[in-house]
């Protein structure tokens, strides 16, 4: 239709999308190997592994990691789930704020990660799991605790437990961690917005 035109909107949450496949396309094209194999540009600035006080990179990766997915079905995966909430929550709460969600939630995640559990964390899976949490909150009107989040908390973050007990190359925690954040946020957004009722007239 005439006088149609796409709209950039979410602009947080579309550009992180489009980073993530732009990063996981150019490694895919130039023959990179995102598990540490061959190289590549996802193995050698997006997956953290370890950190190292001495080496600079690894402060870019204490975030960089969440950019960088292992191959077509963990980004499609992450992306989906993403695409979907993320852009809600962007609306509701502004950029900056999602921005800065986003990355208190890799950072934290990462730290928990490295100093807590070890091994390699690659992927927004921390971050999804933070907007699948934090979606449960909204349209509460800042009043008590939804049932909605204690439904997600126990499907959602249940089933992270229990399969962090298998053997897998799945970094479970890294999605509790997530999730843990988002109830952070949401709980303290929702008392934000309750306080602010009860000081208007």
């Amino acid at each position: 239709m005439k006088g149609l035109k796409i709209q950039y909107n979410a602009p947080v949450v579309v550009t992180f999308a489009i980073l993530c496949t732009a990063v996981y396309m150019i490694n895919y094209i130039t023959g990179g190997d995102a598990m540490g194999r061959s190289g590549g540009l996802i193995n050698n600035y997006f997956v953290l592994r370890g950190f190292d006080f001495a080496n600079p990179m690894d402060y870019f990766r204490l975030f960089s990691y969440t950019i960088g997915h292992a191959n077509r079905g963990h980004l499609a995966g992450n992306m989906s789930i993403f695409l979907l909430i993320a852009p809600i929550m962007e609306e509701k709460y502004g950029s900056r704020n999602i921005l800065i969600m986003m990355l208190l939630t890799a950072f934290i995640t990462a730290i928990f990660q490295v100093f807590l559990i070890g091994g390699g964390l690659l992927g927004a899976s921390g971050i999804v799991f933070m907007f699948i949490i934090l979606v449960s909150f909204a349209n509460t009107g800042g009043k008590g605790i939804p049932l909605t989040f204690i439904l997600v908390l126990i499907f959602f973050l249940g089933k992270e437990v229990l399969n962090s007990l298998d053997n897998n190359n799945i970094s479970e925690y890294a999605h509790i961690a997530g999730g843990l954040m988002g109830a952070f946020f949401g709980f303290n957004l929702n008392r934000k917005q309750t306080v602010s009722k009860e000081l208007l007239p």
